[in-house]
C-alpha cells in the first residue's frame, strides 16, 4: 500500500492594513485597519465614511436643512425637535461649558464670521466694536437641551450655535463603534486632530507623536503609547496668521472674542474622542495652570500642554507613557 501524502498546511494570512482617506467635515479623514479580507474591511470602511457624512449633515453651519442652521433660525423662539444625535452632542457641551466654566462653549457661534482663519484676509483684523456687538449673544447657559423631549432651544435672538470644537470627535467615537460592529479590532480613525486607536497591530500598542507646535509639519516632540484610547491635539499652529508679530490662531476664548494666548498645544488622553475633542478646546482657553487642575480633576483624563512660555506639562497620570524626544522649539 501506497503512503498517503499528508496535506499541505495553510499558513495563516497576516493581518495587512487598508487605508482611505476623504475629505470631511472640513477635515482630512482617514481611516486605516488591519485585515485578512480586503473586501470586508473595505464594505467597514466605507461604512464609516457615510456615518461621517451623515453626521455632518446633521451638524454643519453650510448645509441647508441642518439641525445646527435649524436651531440657530430658531433662536429667541420655541423650542425645535432635533435629531437624536445633535441633542446627545449639545448635551455633551453643555457639560464641557460647566466644567470650564464656560470656556468651552459652543454658542460662540456669532464670532465666526468675524475671524476668518480659513480665508486669504490680508491679516485683516475684526473691527473691536464689532466683536463687543457680539459678545452678550454668547452664553451656554441660554442653549436649553431637553433629552427627553428631544428639544433644544437658544433662548435669545441672535444667538446661534458651532460644532466645530466637538463634532468631529463624536463621528471619530461613531466611526469606531462601527468597525467594531464588524469585527475589527485593530483600527485607526484619524479627522483633524482628533484621532482614535484601536487594538494592538502587529502586537504592540500604538505608538503616537504630539506635534511640536512651532516645528515643522509632521515632526512630534514627544510620543505616546496607547491602545483603545483616543488622543485629540488642540493648536495655535493649525489656522492661524501673523500680524505684528503676534500669532492670531482660530480657538476663541468667549469672554473676549479673541484668540486664547496661554498655550500653544494642548493633547487630551481619555477613553471617548467626543470628549477629548471639547476638553482640548477648553483646556486650551483655560490655560496651563487652570487646564492641567481641570486635566487632573477629571477621571480617565490625561493631558499635555505646551504653554505659550514653550513650558511643557504633563498629568501625572501620563509621566510614565511618554516620551519626550525633544524640547519643543521656539518661536513666536
Amino acid at each position: 500500500m501506497g503512503c498517503g501524502r499528508k496535506p499541505a498546511e495553510t499558513e495563516p494570512v497576516a493581518p495587512t492594513p487598508v487605508t482611505e482617506s476623504r475629505i470631511v467635515m472640513g477635515s482630512s479623514v482617514t481611516v486605516t485597519v488591519w485585515t485578512r479580507d480586503d473586501p470586508a474591511a473595505e464594505a467597514a470602511i466605507a461604512e464609516v465614511f457615510q456615518e461621517f457624512g451623515r453626521l455632518e449633515d446633521l451638524m454643519s453651519v453650510w448645509r441647508e436643512g441642518s439641525d445646527v442652521l435649524r436651531l440657530n433660525a430658531a433662536a429667541g423662539l420655541a423650542p425645535i425637535r432635533l435629531s437624536p444625535e445633535v441633542i446627545e452632542v449639545l448635551g455633551i457641551a453643555r457639560h464641557y461649558s460647566e466644567l470650564s466654566m464656560g470656556k468651552f462653549d459652543v454658542t460662540f457661534g456669532p464670532l465666526s464670521g468675524l475671524w476668518r482663519f480659513d480665508h486669504d484676509q490680508d491679516d485683516v483684523m475684526p473691527d473691536p466694536a464689532a466683536i463687543a456687538a457680539k459678545l452678550p449673544l454668547i452664553g451656554w447657559e441660554d442653549l436649553v437641551v431637553d433629552s427627553a423631549a428631544g428639544t433644544a432651544q437658544l433662548r435669545r435672538k441672535g444667538m446661534s450655535v458651532h460644532l466645530g470644537g466637538i463634532g468631529k470627535g463624536y463621528a471619530v467615537d461613531h466611526g469606531a463603534a462601527i468597525l467594531r460592529r464588524h469585527g475589527i479590532e485593530n483600527f485607526l480613525i484619524q479627522s483633524g486632530g482628533d484621532m482614535y486607536v484601536g487594538g494592538h497591530p502587529e502586537g504592540r500598542a500604538w505608538r503616537l507623536g504630539i506635534q511640536d507646535p512651532r516645528g515643522p509639519a509632521d515632526t512630534p516632540f514627544a510620543v505616546v503609547e496607547l491602545s483603545n484610547a483616543t488622543f485629540s491635539t488642540s493648536g495655535d499652529y493649525e489656522r492661524f496668521f501673523m500680524k505684528h508679530g503676534r500669532r492670531y490662531h482660530h480657538i476663541l476664548d468667549p469672554d473676549f472674542g479673541q484668540p486664547a494666548m496661554g498655550c500653544r498645544s494642548v493633547t487630551i488622553v481619555t477613553s471617548r474622542s467626543v470628549d477629548a475633542d471639547a476638553l482640548s478646546t477648553a483646556v486650551f482657553i483655560l490655560g496651563p495652570g487652570a487646564g492641567m487642575a481641570l486635566i487632573e480633576r477629571l477621571p480617565d483624563v490625561e493631558g499635555v500642554i505646551v504653554g505659550a512660555r514653550n513650558e511643557v506639562l504633563v498629568s501625572s497620570g501620563l509621566k510614565d507613557r511618554l516620551t519626550i524626544i525633544s524640547p519643543p522649539a521656539d518661536g513666536p
